[in-house]
């Protein structure tokens, strides 16, 4: 019977693990790292980086589980979403909002465990991360809001360790703003049809695909430099600059791939690309604030 329990236990965890992409973490937990770095000067302490991680996986995963159950009704009508696990009844609304509600509270007590403006700004960080899921509703802008929930990543880690904002994490974030709401834009264009039938809002919605491209083009752009720009004001060196004008180059060959009459290796060049563009960046910073510090 304990393994008819524990069976059962596992798959419905794994369900949740598969609804909110876990492994999509990726995208946001290294720049976290990364504004936890350039906030220490080098290595943060154990019980820093744990709880940072532990804030990380807690908030991103309220903020997906709170996505899918916002748009859940939205999704059982989309060809591409419909087979994921709320409209396929896998998973309750109910369970769900108790995944939710769970998520939030580790967020706020690793937030405790952090530090006393961290804690404070934990409400106003859920409400960040959590509002996107509306913003596609009333406005194409909601790129950049999806955007914005993943910049707290930066700017959360230098104030887990130092207590204060500065400049640098403030560039770190507008620079991930920017990279975020481009990729984006690209993986909106898979639903541009579909969006603006049911009502919904985006940029390929409001001006179609070719323009949409060339948005994300100029939004990775000013990214690229956004990164170059946080290397200069941490002082971070070539290995860094390296690193950064890479992630441009993949940028560059993310766009590559695309074009306003084929997007089939939109979920190569969405999955893949942006996920070495946020490791590759945090290895970079990772070695090149230990070389400062030795």
């Amino acid at each position: 019977m304990i393994t008819r329990y524990l069976v059962a236990f596992l798959r419905k965890a794994g369900i949740f693990l598969e609804m909110i992409k876990i492994e999509h973490t990726v995208f946001a937990l290294p720049f976290a790292f990364m504004g936890a770095l350039l906030g220490a000067r080098g290595l943060p302490s154990w019980r820093q980086a744990f709880f940072i991680l532990v804030a990380m996986v807690g908030a991103r995963s309220a903020a997906m589980a709170f996505n899918r159950l916002v748009d859940a009704d939205v999704d059982a009508l989309n060809p591409r979403t419909q087979d994921r696990a709320l409209p396929r009844g896998l998973i309750s609304r109910k369970s769900t909002l108790l995944f939710i509600a769970l998520s939030a509270l580790m967020f706020v007590w690793a937030t405790s465990n952090l530090n006393r403006f961290c804690l404070y700004l934990s409400p106003l960080a859920l409400a960040v991360v959590l509002f996107y899921s509306f913003t596609k509703r009333f406005t194409w802008t909601s790129h950049f809001f999806l955007g914005a929930a993943l910049a707290l990543a930066p700017m959360a880690g230098w104030l887990a360790v130092t207590g204060k904002m500065a400049v640098t994490p403030l560039f770190l974030g507008v620079a991930v703003v920017l990279w975020v709401a481009g990729f984006d834009i690209l993986y909106a264009l898979q639903d541009e049809k579909f969006d603006r039938r049911v009502g919904l809002h985006s940029i390929p919605c409001r001006w179609g695909r070719q323009q949409s491209l060339k948005v994300a083009k100029i939004l990775h752009l000013g990214a690229a430099l956004g990164f170059l720009l946080t290397g200069w004001l941490a002082g971070l060196g070539w290995l860094y600059y390296g690193a950064a004008l890479t992630a441009g180059a993949i940028l560059w060959g993310e766009h590559r791939l695309l074009s306003p009459h084929d997007l089939s290796r939109l979920n190569h060049a969405f999955f893949t690309l942006n996920g070495i563009i946020g490791l590759l960046l945090g290895a970079a910073t990772l070695i090149s604030v230990l070389l400062l510090s030795t």
